[in-house]
């Protein structure tokens, strides 16, 4: 399982570099949880969550980010720009790049702003 998420990891990387992000980590982790993604879309901080589903049983992968999840992604960006100050000034936005579907033919949607911090 680990493996597919990496690989889909390194799929919505590369998408979201050919849309002009640029990558500033990848797997930042703390106790809260992990930074998927995070990245510098001209000059704001974009946080990003990979999330993909086989089959949308439970919901599609965009469902699956829970208002639990939220929170612990925005706890692991607050402790990301602590630790990286030169980037603490800069607007930030959480955005979801889910896939649903069989890894071969997985469906990509890019939701720019998915949630805010507050």
């Amino acid at each position: 399982m680990r493996a597919a998420g990496a690989a889909f990891e390194e799929r919505a990387c590369k998408e979201l570099e050919r849309a002009g992000l640029n990558v500033l980590a990848r797997n930042y982790t703390t106790r809260y949880g992990e930074l998927d993604l995070v990245m510098r879309h001209g000059d704001v901080v974009v946080f990003v969550e990979v999330r993909h589903r086989l089959r949308a049983g439970h919901g599609d992968a965009l469902a699956s980010i829970t208002a639990t999840k939220q929170a612990r992604l925005v706890q692991t960006a607050q402790l990301w720009l602590a630790a990286h100050p030169k980037h603490a000034h800069r607007a930030c936005r959480f955005d979801v790049v889910s896939y649903d579907g069989p890894a071969d033919h997985a469906t990509m949607n890019w939701l720019q702003g998915a949630f805010d911090a507050s």
